[in-house]
């Protein structure tokens, strides 16, 4: 069974080391970490490079800032090219616990994409305002009603998805920059009609850097799942 885990990052250096320690300490056999950074003006890149000395780790430095979107299909595309069974892509904040890789291996075995959910039974939230909690669950409410899927997360970034389905879904006509992308993501693998699963994780708001949210990205992702639902 051999795992690539996506993280990517942007002015993440304080979070990185931290993070990448954590998953190799789960001792998880031929599991590969490819970190997709687009050029971060806190030399991200260069702590990665540090780490790839040490563990198995590959880094995909990218010119400038393009979007999480770009981000993700670049890193798709290069990951895809090692054959792994399964590839998982999780935050690089420190918002999603490591430990939970295991259950989405477990959980895959039986299905052929896993999302990590919120808002599902046992799921949770930490360190959120209520302004920030409203938001997320309307943003999903909304999706969700527009869209006619039943997943309760459209927006959660910690997923598990087999070699297959990210080879079968057309990448390069994703057209979503930010966050949108996971929406318009996981609407092309239900139409194509993929065992998908939801199991529960605990998301704890970032300890240090910058959120990426902004209304720019909120926006996109109104329209893009209107753009979703009548584009044909």
């Amino acid at each position: 069974m051999k795992v690539a885990v996506v993280i990517p990052t942007y002015n993440e250096r304080e979070n990185i080391v931290f993070l990448i320690e954590n998953i190799f300490s789960l001792k998880i056999p031929d599991l590969e970490l490819f970190v997709v950074d687009d050029n971060s003006p806190d030399k991200t890149y260069e702590v990665v490079s540090l780490l790839a000395e040490k563990y198995p780790v590959t880094l995909l430095k990218r010119a400038q800032k393009q979007g999480l979107g770009r981000a993700y299909v670049y890193a798709f595309h290069e990951v895809l090219r090692m054959k792994p069974d399964y590839i998982i892509h999780m935050d690089a904040d420190l918002s999603h616990n490591p430990e939970a890789i295991k259950q989405f291996l477990e959980e895959i075995k039986n299905c052929d994409v896993v999302l990590g959910s919120r808002y599902v039974l046992g799921g949770n939230v930490e360190n959120w305002n209520m302004k920030r909690r409203i938001l997320s669950r309307l943003s999903n409410l909304y999706a969700r009603l527009v869209l006619g899927v039943p997943y309760n997360d459209l927006t959660g970034g910690f997923r598990c998805f087999r070699r297959e389905v990210l080879e079968n879904i057309e990448l390069d006509s994703l057209s979503s920059v930010g966050y949108s992308f996971l929406i318009e993501t996981l609407y092309r693998v239900h139409n194509k009609n993929y065992r998908i699963h939801e199991i529960p994780i605990t998301f704890t708001e970032r300890k240090s850097g910058a959120s990426k949210l902004n209304f720019g990205i909120i926006y996109e992702s109104f329209i893009k799942v209107l753009f979703l639902r009548f584009r044909g």
